[in-house]
């Protein structure tokens, strides 16, 4: 009984501990272009440094409406990689084959960054045009939020 009772506890043990396990996130961005012709610019990036939120937060009540202290310039990041991807389109409309060419790099990102410990967590898109008159300017944008247990 005493050996059940012991051998439970350590099992009580190691799933609480397991709770306690802290994760790091890693976001990885494609914008795609989706300007005719071909004008527009496409990239998948991800940075290389890190940012603490707290440095670039200021806590505000309905009274007060003070301007943040931190310098906007000290939030940008200029270490980050930066791929080249293809445009949706080209000078005679839609390239099926640039998207294709576009999910072989993207998947080759979410290969390596699996073989690094890195778990897709989820993933968020959206599509911005004004689609006014005349619309020729949009982006596809995807960002791929990965998490893996602290190291």
């Amino acid at each position: 009984m005493k050996k059940n009772l012991l051998f439970l506890m350590i099992c009580l043990l190691g799933a609480s501990s397991s709770f306690a396990q802290k994760y790091e996130f890693r976001i990885v961005t494609t914008v795609e272009s989706i300007v005719p012709s071909g004008l527009g610019r496409s990239r998948m990036t991800s940075s290389n440094e890190t940012r603490d939120y707290k440095e670039f937060t200021t806590s505000r009540s309905e009274e007060e409406n003070s301007r943040n202290a931190t310098d906007r310039a000290d939030i940008r990041v200029k270490k980050f990689d930066e791929t080249k991807l293809l445009n949706f389109y080209n000078i005679g409309g839609i390239r099926f084959q640039n998207i294709v060419a576009n999910d072989a790099v993207v998947t080759s990102k979410l290969d390596a960054m699996s073989e690094e410990g890195w778990e897709l967590a989820f993933v968020n898109s959206a599509v911005e045009s004004d689609a006014g008159k005349d619309d020729g300017v949009g982006i596809f944008i995807t960002r791929y939020v990965f998490k893996r247990l602290k190291q």
